[in-house]
């Protein structure tokens, strides 16, 4: 049976608004890239991994990494705003 429910929102918070997409650089040479561990099991590992391969591969200037408090909470603003003003472009890492 259909019903007419709708989408459902598992996040906690709710962006103030629509949230576009950041614009994506159309090369990582160069660029210092941000790394966000969710603190979940081999988080740290799977994104040390992918810095690795960034530098490497795809001519990245070095990587900066941060853990969040609890895989639960959102980042803090203080590390949002401190990353924001350290690298070009970030990638929020999930764990097992």
């Amino acid at each position: 049976m259909a019903t007419n429910m709708g989408f459902i929102d598992p996040t906690a918070n709710k962006p103030d608004g629509i949230v576009k997409p950041a614009e994506r650089p159309s090369s990582l040479e160069g660029k210092v890239v941000g790394l966000l561990d969710n603190t979940k099991e081999q988080a740290d590992v799977i994104l040390e991994t992918i810095g690795e391969a960034l530098c490497e591969r795809y001519g990245a200037e070095s990587v900066v990494m941060r853990r969040k408090e609890h895989y639960s909470k959102a980042a803090t603003p203080e590390m949002i705003s401190e990353m924001a003003g350290l690298v070009d472009v970030a990638v929020a890492g999930l764990g097992g």
